[in-house]
């Protein structure tokens, strides 16, 4: 009977007719909705040798990942502005047929071009699952009692990038790669079902007028530019005529897209919105956030498979420490707010923890222990866990409720591209600091046996190696990977400054909307 009381006086009954008997029944769902897009981010990694080797197309392998991780960036905005034009609950509900669709069929592909081409659709209703669970959550819960709950998905997000590849790597061995796929279909009905039965939302009944040619100009320009932090380095140099000339299009087509929406009607990411200070800041910071994150994180599995001849589902256990830390302080911060409703102090102090955590993984060696790694990986999870989902709380809190879904949007699209371009750049940082330390540790008959590139991708490749030779190229490795955390410090150190000029605006204790029509 308190717990009832308790819930009641965290959810605005008067402007979203949810009975307080069912708000843990939605809770429950939106976490399962954002599990499996997170999932889906990560599972396909440990099958992919296996699907490779069932429907052939090895060098096409890498779509399988990017494809669904372009389509869920660059459909984030739209996704955002229909759920605040037109009402969430509908559009959430396609979100998830069109994702258990792409399951389904990725899971019946028959070749590499099928399976690639159903994953970017399934990419595309990933993207609404994000976004429509953090916005409904601003529907149904004030920015004072959101924090708990935003909390919970960190949780969520953490968790499944360690669950992610242990589960793949068990359906491929146990089942069948096609599992991957099929084990989303289950879940996400019963998502669906309770969505559609305990979750009442309003809904705008008038006519808008959606920003077609701004959501393609901005489409096809973040594609491009996730585009050219993917195969740049590696498919193509940096350098070459490709990249440049991708480069180039990407960056006319943003500016022609930033040109259309000050004239739009209803634009997809309106420019009163980047006038908002708080909203601006907050921006910046998830896209320097995600850059040093992913750029950086992406690399610990690697130095672990490298250093301490871990096999690839060990490394991934390895990665626990940093999501331990991301999971606990996201949580705990997550209450604190809601019983405080202050804010502004956890992005000031994860930002820097997550500094100091980058510093000491750049100390690394190949005589650091795994213990002392750990330490260093939780401390980095700490700093993350105070900074990640505390962005998005702020956004919402920030903006007009009218404007919900396209700051929510907007915020894991800004991270998500800082994602993109910290992975490129912090790959082509170590690529060339690896070129030139591998002189310094091996004769130069050793460096003629093999390439940078392919030997820093295969670490299985180096047991075949002489001991020598192994332990110069791993002395080498370290020495540039020492490089790319170090980068990373005063990076996130820019989010930190930018962290300390954010407004704390009180919490509002209601949700904001009017309940024009309820579904």
């Amino acid at each position: 009977m308190a717990q009832n009381k308790n819930l009641a006086a965290e959810i605005d009954l008067d402007a979203i007719p949810v009975k307080e008997s069912n708000i843990w029944l939605i809770i429950i769902a939106l976490m399962l909705a954002m599990l499996l897009a997170a999932l889906d981010q990560t599972i396909v990694a440990t099958a992919l040798p296996t699907i490779a080797g069932d429907l052939g197309g090895l060098n096409h392998l890498s779509w399988v990942v990017t494809a669904y991780l372009l389509t869920a960036t660059v459909s984030t905005p739209l996704w955002g502005k229909l759920g605040d034009m037109y009402g969430r609950k509908r559009f959430f509900q396609a979100s998830i047929v069109i994702f258990l669709v792409g399951s389904a069929i990725s899971g019946l592909s028959q070749n590499m071009v099928e399976l690639i081409a159903f994953r970017a659709l399934q990419g595309i209703g990933g993207g609404g699952l994000i976004v429509g669970a953090q916005s409904i959550i601003g529907d149904i819960v004030s920015p004072r009692e959101r924090g708990r709950y935003q909390g919970m998905f960190g949780a969520v997000f953490g968790l499944a990038s360690i669950a992610g590849p242990l589960l793949g790597g068990y359906f491929t061995d146990s089942l069948s790669w096609r599992w991957v796929f099929y084990i989303n279909l289950p879940i996400g009905l019963i998502a669906l079902a309770v969505i559609g039965s305990v979750l009442k939302l309003p809904r705008d009944s008038r006519v808008h007028k959606i920003d077609y040619l701004g959501t393609t100009l901005l489409g096809a320009g973040a594609s491009i530019l996730i585009l050219v932090t993917t195969w740049g380095g590696t498919t193509y140099p940096w350098g070459s005529a490709n990249i440049i000339g991708l480069s180039i299009v990407g960056a006319v087509l943003i500016a022609a897209f930033i040109m259309v929406d000050r004239s739009a009607a209803e634009p997809l990411l309106p420019p009163a919105l980047f006038k908002n200070r708080v909203f601006s800041i907050t921006s910046a910071v998830g896209f320097i956030v995600g850059f040093g994150m992913f750029g950086s994180i992406v690399y610990l599995p690697t130095f672990m498979q490298t250093v301490y001849g871990s096999s690839p589902t060990q490394s991934g256990l390895q990665l626990i420490p940093v999501m331990a830390g991301m999971v606990i302080v996201s949580v705990l911060v997550g209450q604190i707010i809601s019983r405080t409703g202050r804010y502004k102090v956890f992005p000031v102090v994860g930002s820097f923890v997550m500094a100091i955590g980058m510093y000491l993984l750049s100390t690394m060696s190949p005589t650091t222990s795994f213990v002392v790694v750990a330490f260093y990986s939780l401390i980095l999870g700490m700093g993350l866990g105070g900074v990640m989902q505390v962005l998005v709380i702020i956004a919402q809190n920030a903006v007009p409720y009218e404007m919900l879904g396209t700051a929510t949007s907007s915020a894991t699209f800004f991270r998500s591209i800082g994602g993109s371009f910290g992975v490129a750049i912090f790959g082509a940082i170590f690529n060339s600091r690896l070129a030139a330390n591998l002189p310094k540790y091996l004769p130069s008959a050793a460096l003629s046996h093999f390439s940078t590139t392919s030997i820093a991708l295969s670490p299985s490749a180096l047991d075949k190696l002489p001991k020598p030779i192994r332990e110069g190229f791993v002395q080498a490795f370290s020495h540039s990977l020492e490089t790319v955390f170090l980068i990373g410090v005063p990076i996130v150190l820019a989010a930190f400054v930018l962290t300390l000029f954010v407004k704390e605006i009180p919490l509002r204790k209601h949700t904001g909307s009017s309940n024009p029509v309820v579904d």
